[in-house]
């Protein structure tokens, strides 16, 4: 079982840390996305620098299970309020992401408890 919380913990820190550098860029698109949700561009790097913690508490938490149990609260809570923002913003375009992601991040959560 631990072997599954490493896996999925390392594939959750990649995509947090994927999704941290596009928000860093401030691309037009990757902007737009935001923006479209209610999310002013000014706030992006905000974001950016709590997935990059989240993605470096849930690699710590392999070694010490509480910070990973931590991150991955403070995970599921983070993409919650991402999925109502996109709600709240009509843009179910973009809601699958935030969603996936989401019960990626219940997955990690589980399986730390599971092992901790």
């Amino acid at each position: 079982m631990f072997l599954a919380t490493v896996i999925i913990s390392a594939l959750l820190a990649g995509l947090l840390a994927f999704s941290a550098v596009r928000k860093l860029s401030h691309e037009q698109g990757v902007v737009a996305t935001y923006t479209r949700a209610g999310v002013p561009e000014d706030k992006l790097d905000y974001l950016a620098i709590t997935l990059l913690a989240g993605a470096a508490g849930l690699l710590l938490g392999l070694v010490w299970a509480p910070i990973g149990v931590a991150a991955a609260i403070a995970l599921v809570f983070y993409f919650l309020v991402a999925i109502a923002f996109h709600i709240r913003a009509d843009d179910a375009e973009h809601l699958a992401t935030p969603l996936a992601i989401a019960l990626i991040a219940a997955a990690a959560l589980i399986l730390r408890l599971a092992t901790a």
